[in-house]
């Protein structure tokens, strides 16, 4: 086997796969040439080079983009710029918003000003996270989750339906995960708010439910064969053939199956956690009709959603992307529909609550 290269954001599929795939601007054509630029702030690979090069040609805007590679760094950066940004566009993370509204950063989204709002899968635009306040606050773009990856040739894929055989016996001593991520899921296993956000006025039940899934992973802890920390670890367990099956977020699971290693990942009926990428305009940003622009060019396509996915290794938020991928891609990529519905997303209102009571659980689970 190649060397991996264990990024996240690795390259999916090949150039040769997509070159000419944004050949043709048609999408652009609708927005109207009005020149200046909008400024962005967004991470490696997340805005593709083709795209970005037809919107400037269609619109005559030009794209400044800054590359950020920390939600807290770019909170700071912001603040520091503070009323006066001179950003238009920045991306953060769905369950970081509170932070950033609460210092009045983020502008509302205007989603009228939107007319390709509808290419967004609503799972993602018009799920819990995504309002608040009675507003939007950011357009989805790109998703990660935490799924079930499995062996495809040690498990039949009817036991990955549900997170039940991953605790059985049958695979004891094969299956690994981060204990913390995984308090998470016990609870939603259990059919409790793993957010906490239900139980921020009755902490009394918040840590009842805790200790309730404490309980259920020290019992089941000695059916673990390891609890990890990074990405790389669980793709070289997996390679070792030291497990079978993993919790784990789905970006170093979609590396692996790039480099043709028999592992596949599900969301399971019970659900599992994630998070959204999104795009958002600033509080005063000096480009408004320009963002705004901008925004609705990259949401005119779900070729533009493809594009990013194969460019950064993400899971597009975009309804029909996954047409705009090889098989390959979609099976590291894109997940059915049913299983999409199970997904719930981090959410950061009661995060104070939650790991003041998760963090000291998991000690005692590593203790036990």
């Amino acid at each position: 086997m190649s060397k991996l290269i264990l990024n996240r954001r690795r390259f999916m599929g090949t150039a040769a796969a997509t070159t000419g795939l944004l050949a043709s601007p048609v999408y652009l054509r609708r927005a109207h040439a009005q020149g200046g630029e909008v400024n962005i702030w967004t991470y490696t690979n997340f805005i593709p080079d083709d795209f970005r090069e037809q919107f400037q040609d269609e619109t005559g805007i030009k794209v400044n983009v800054r590359l950020v590679d920390d939600q807290g760094k770019q909170f700071n950066l912001l603040a520091a710029e503070a009323p006066n940004p001179t950003v238009d566009i920045l991306t953060v993370a769905g369950h970081r918003f509170l932070q950033f509204i609460d210092s009045e950063l983020l502008a509302p989204l205007d989603t009228d000003r939107l007319t390709n709002w509808g290419t967004i899968n609503p799972i993602y635009s018009e799920s819990d996270w995504s309002t608040i306040n009675g507003s939007k606050w950011g357009a989805p773009i790109l998703s990660g989750m935490e799924v079930l990856a499995y062996n495809t040739e040690m498990v039949d894929k009817s036991e990955t339906t549900s997170w039940e055989p991953f605790f059985s016996d049958k695979y004891a001593g094969q299956t690994a995960y981060v204990l913390q991520d995984m308090m998470s899921i016990v609870m939603l296993m259990k059919g409790y708010d793993g957010n906490m956000v239900e139980y921020l006025n009755d902490p009394e039940e918040a840590a009842r439910i805790v200790a309730e899934a404490r309980d259920f992973l020290i019992e089941k802890k000695p059916l673990a064969r390891k609890y990890y920390d990074g990405g790389s670890e669980v793709q070289q367990m997996f390679i070792n053939q030291d497990i079978t099956m993993a919790c784990a977020w789905n970006g170093p699971i979609a590396a692996l199956m790039a480099e043709g290693f028999p592992v596949g990942m599900t969301i399971p009926k019970e659900g599992s956690y994630g998070f959204v990428y999104t795009y958002n305009i600033a509080n005063n940003a000096p480009n408004m009709d320009n963002a705004y622009t901008f925004l609705n060019a990259v949401l005119a396509s779900p070729e533009v959603g493809a594009a990013m996915t194969r460019a950064s290794g993400f899971i597009s938020t975009f309804k029909g992307a996954d047409e705009y991928l090889s098989e390959a891609e979609r099976a590291a990529t894109s997940f059915p529909e049913e299983e999409l519905a199970g997904m719930r997303f981090f959410r950061s209102e009661a995060n104070e609550l939650k790991y003041g009571l998760v963090d000291p659980a998991v000690e005692a689970i590593k203790a036990a």
